[in-house]
């Protein structure tokens, strides 16, 4: 029997850390474009503008998740914001990714360190 191939993210609207669990975890980090500049950058232009830019910029950060996460078995999705439920829905309309486990669960601000104690907890039963 082989080892699921699983996938650890750490996720806010700023960034995620992206953890694969093998026996050294190592983090990359995928960035958002959504900062606060460009946020406070575009605000004056109208706040439909605003919205519209920012829905942009989420979905091209989680198409970019998306990438990566299509090469795994099983996902876990944690952190403090509600990033993860709307990369999780947006992953869910994806018939692509419909053989995929998923799970979410909520999570604090955390150190790196703290991450990757979750992430084998997570599948310590693999």
């Amino acid at each position: 029997m082989t080892k699921a191939k699983c996938l650890g993210i750490w996720m806010d609207h700023a960034s995620a850390n992206l953890m694969e669990c093998t026996e050294m975890i190592e983090t990359k980090t995928v960035a958002s474009s959504i900062t606060k500049q460009l946020i406070e950058d575009i605000r004056g232009k109208g706040e439909k503008h605003t919205h519209s830019k920012i829905q942009q910029l989420k979905s091209a950060f989680y198409k970019k998740l998306g990438e990566a996460i299509k090469h795994y078995e099983e996902v876990i999705l944690f952190g403090p914001t509600t990033a993860k439920f709307e990369l999780f829905n947006s992953l869910r309309a994806d018939h692509l990714f419909e053989k995929i486990k998923i799970e979410v669960k909520q999570a604090d601000k955390m150190t790196e360190n703290q991450q990757h104690a979750f992430v084998r907890e997570y599948f310590s039963g693999y």
